[in-house]
């Protein structure tokens, strides 16, 4: 199976202080990927350097065998036509209604009539269950609905590539149940492939086909969901079940305790 994403031998980093190393990553046609770690892993950072709002040091990223190239503006907006993007916490405009938010992206890239634009829109929603709320704003409706208008915005061109950035952040267990099984389907009904970043376990292994795992800007161990639940590598055991103890320290690195107060050894 052909890949849509491929990540070979990146680097990137803010300033002096390393972000991703040596990166290489594989994303097939028509899969749901999940890329897990802890906090500060990098994981956002893959999904903003492939959306091209990032540059890296070196390395390359292609979609489709196009490179990515954030300093082309033309290419880097053609590519963007052929992606959607579902936000940590939706990034709704707060000033417009769920219909208007929806239609945005069809408006921004298609040259469609309005008519069609509409029918597109209204479809958009009644797959995420909220046909009946287009003209209500963001302000009117839950957390979790407001999550699936993101959602219905990302599918709004039938995109190749959708990127989800903490797709279950501070949703409640129904809401976050409904939102796995809809990356679900919709990754399968549109052919796309989906990215998955998250902290959450339960729902991404349900659902991914394969599984990265991050850890210091570097991937520590991948495979499907069913080996990483078997894998006795230290950080994914201690990822998966949630462990306090193991490779990911709870205390930043630097100077101890004792050297801060001036109490260390004499």
């Amino acid at each position: 199976m052909s890949n849509l994403v491929e990540i070979r031998n990146l680097h990137f980093g803010y300033g002096e202080r390393p972000i991703l190393s040596a990166l290489d990553m594989d994303f097939p046609r028509g899969k749901v990927v999940a890329v897990m770690g802890g906090s500060g892993s990098g994981k956002t950072t893959i999904l903003r350097l492939i959306g091209g709002q990032l540059t890296p040091q070196s390395g390359s990223i292609t979609i489709a065998g196009r490179p990515v190239d954030a300093s082309d503006t033309k290419a880097i907006y053609a590519l963007r036509r052929k992606m959607g993007m579902l936000f940590q916490h939706g990034a709704l405009f707060t000033d417009m209604s769920v219909f208007d938010n929806v239609a945005f992206p069809l408006h921004e890239h298609t040259d469609l009539p309005e008519d069609m634009i509409r029918d597109l829109v209204l479809m958009k929603l009644q797959t995420v269950g909220l046909r009946n709320a287009a003209q209500l704003r963001p302000s009117e409706i839950s957390g979790g609905m407001a999550r699936r208008v993101a959602l219905a915005r990302a599918i709004a061109l039938d995109p190749e590539l959708i990127m989800y950035d903490e797709p279950f952040a501070g949703l409640d267990p129904i809401s976050m149940g409904m939102t796995a099984n809809l990356i679900r389907k919709l990754n399968d009904a549109l052919g796309s492939t989906s990215i998955l970043v998250s902290h959450d376990v339960h729902e991404s292994f349900a659902i991914a086909d394969h599984v990265y795992f991050l850890s210091k800007g570097a991937i520590v161990a991948q495979g499907t969901p069913a080996e990483m639940m078997a894998s006795d590598d230290p950080y994914v055991k201690q990822f998966v079940n949630a462990e306090p103890d193991g490779p990911v320290p709870f205390h930043y690195p630097g100077a101890s305790l004792a050297e801060d107060f001036g109490l260390e050894a004499r």
